[in-house]
């Protein structure tokens, strides 16, 4: 028998939003594990709200909102905003009511740059490691770097002489017409971008073009590839090494000695050994000769997966922000968001010291 075509919505209905979330989804121990960190942070939030006044969206829905962003690949707070207002899921994420009114995509914008003014993110970061760290899921021995390039938010036809003068040469018609630099030098000591003055001229090789962009560097642990400490840089040819030991120096201090596994950009211990480099590697048999040098060699390239998924679904293949420190917490909160999805998958606490 062939059912109706019709609809017909009940006066009052007893469902809540809990129900409408599959009891396996993927995002239920996600929310536990930001509710646990959230709820450590409930001194730092006093001190950045006023104790009278008018409501302001709860920091904890905007920490919340601002990782649905992430984790969907969101484009814009117009956009989630827009999807908060009917998607049952979010609104359970966030934690905002079936019948409570969605706040606007510029209200929810403002407050999100008190969050950033406060270094609410980086806070975040840390209680999230806290969590990791209390179930034994992070070595404190064994460690890989890396860096990778964000581009900047900004154009070629944005990076103008810093003495005003105008160096590009009409390269065709129409409003947006092509520009030609051939033969014109350009670089970040004469040069700078408009749109934003802290992107640099940069390129990955010597086979790629240069970009305004920057420099994304996280220190990953061993043991479960979690990112243990992510920044970033202005983009240059020093960056990747100078971030690398500022990260490793910020790690608590300990009697035990560490290793740090790394690309051969490096080129220091337990760095892959650059052979090809005039003059040779600055590794020799000392280093590479230890069984743990191999295994490092081996893990490190696991750093890449946070680096794919943060470009991928993270969305900071180019960022939507300007200015490094906007820049930087974007960055921050990706790599949150990718140790998450990585302690949500963890299903039991590995001792400490039972794998490097």
């Amino acid at each position: 028998m062939r059912g109706p075509d019709a609809m017909q919505e009940s006066l009052f209905t007893v469902a809540k939003l809990d129900d409408f979330v599959p009891v396996d989804h993927p995002l239920r121990a996600i929310r536990l594990l930001v509710n646990d960190a959230l709820a450590a942070m409930n001194t730092r939030f006093n001190e950045i709200y006023a104790d009278s006044g008018r409501d302001s969206i709860a920091p904890e829905k905007l920490i919340r909102a601002l990782l649905l962003q992430v984790f969907y690949s969101i484009r814009s707070e117009r956009q989630l905003c827009e999807q908060l207002r009917y998607n049952l899921l979010f609104r359970w994420f966030v934690g905002v009511a079936l019948d409570d009114p969605i706040w606007d995509h510029s209200t929810f914008s403002k407050n999100r740059d008190r969050l950033l003014a406060h270094q609410v993110v980086e806070g975040f970061f840390a209680e999230v490691l806290r969590l990791a760290d209390s179930r034994g899921l992070l070595s404190k021995d064994h460690f890989s770097v890396d860096g990778t390039l964000i581009q900047a938010w900004a154009s070629q036809k944005s990076f103008r002489p810093k003495d005003g003068s105008d160096d590009q040469r009409p390269g065709g018609g129409g409003r947006n017409a092509q520009a030609d630099w051939k033969g014109q030098p350009r670089s970040n000591d004469t040069h700078a971008s408009t749109t934003d003055p802290d992107a640099r001229l940069y390129r990955k090789s010597h086979n790629t073009a240069s970009i305004l962009c920057y420099q994304g560097h996280a220190l990953m642990e061993n043991r479960n590839g979690l990112v243990v400490s992510a920044v970033v840089s202005h983009a240059d040819g020093f960056g990747e090494r100078k971030a690398a030991l500022a990260m490793l120096d910020a790690l608590p201090s300990t009697t035990r000695r560490r290793s740090v596994g790394a690309d051969k950009a490096y080129d220091t211990p337990h760095v892959a050994a650059h052979d090809t480099r005039r003059g040779g590697s600055a590794i020799d048999g000392r280093t590479t000769r230890h069984s743990s040098y191999r295994i490092s060699q081996s893990i490190r390239k696991r750093i890449e997966e946070p680096f794919g998924w943060s470009k991928t679904i993270g969305r900071i293949r180019q960022t939507v922000f300007r200015g490094l420190q906007r820049v930087d917490q974007q960055f921050k909160l990706t790599i949150t968001a990718n140790n998450l999805m990585r302690l949500a998958r963890i299903p039991v606490a590995v001792p400490c010291g039972a794998r490097p």
